[in-house]
Order: structure tokens, then sequence, then C-alpha cells
């Protein structure tokens, strides 16, 4: 997407660890799973990832989670991704129920994975460049 295109503010908007290969695979997995392509994606470490931290009041530095930004709402760690999977539909909304587990209880399993995500699945020099039709749903 280029500079001038604007960030879209009802279409969810999925932040990633650009350098970190889980949430890369993670984002791998969702593209060709998202077939009515309503999401858009964009790294933590990013301008527009920034910003759009930033605006939902949560930290642009040390942020080990994915984030779902969807209009108003944003959703972070394990209710991120159990939003995506609803979203998504399909066997994937089997995850939903897990939204009743006490949060705290989804984001210790999260922030432990989080915590070694580097360790167990590495970690890119740089964040991943899209290419192909899907780059357009990469904002900058």
């Amino acid at each position: 997407m280029s500079a001038d295109t604007p960030v879209p503010t009802e279409d969810p908007i999925v932040l990633f660890d650009g350098v970190c290969n889980l949430c890369n695979g993670f984002v791998q997995f969702l593209v060709p799973r998202d077939t009515d392509e309503q999401f858009y994606f964009a790294s933590l470490q990013s301008d527009v990832g920034k910003e759009l931290l930033a605006e939902h009041d949560l930290p642009t530095d040390e942020l080990e989670s994915i984030v779902l930004i969807e209009g108003e709402t944003c959703y972070v760690k394990s209710a991120a991704v159990i939003r995506i999977a609803s979203i998504l539909g399909g066997r994937y909304a089997l995850l939903a129920p897990f939204r009743f587990v006490p949060r705290p209880i989804r984001d210790l399993v999260y922030d432990l994975v989080a915590a070694n995500r580097y360790r167990l699945f590495g970690k890119k020099e740089q964040c991943m460049m899209p290419t192909g039709d899907v780059q357009q749903r990469f904002l900058e």
C-alpha cells in the first residue's frame, strides 16, 4: 500500500511482530484463509503500527502481542487471536468459546509462548516483505 493510501478505519487490522517467525507464520496462515480479504496487516515496528498502537493507548515498544484493531475496538493477546478466528468463521470460529475462559488464564498461556517465541521459532533480521496481490493489504 502506498504511503498516500489512508489507513482503513472500519476494516480489521492485524498488527504483528514483523521479525518474529511465529508471528509471520500466523500472518502467512491467515492470508490464504481470509478469502474475503477483510484483514489488513502492519508490523508493530512500522510507522503505521506505532501510530495505531499510540492511538489505542498501547505501548509502542516492547509489545509482545498480536493486536487486532477493529474500528474503535482493540484486542490484544489471546483476545486478538480469538476475535480473528471468529471473523474468519468456519471451523476457526470453534475458538470463540475460549473467550469464556478467564482472560488471565488465556493470557498466561499466550505470554508463555510470546516470551519464548524467538528461542522456539527464531527471529528474522528484517520484517517480511509481502508480494503479489496480498501486498496491497499490508500497510506501510
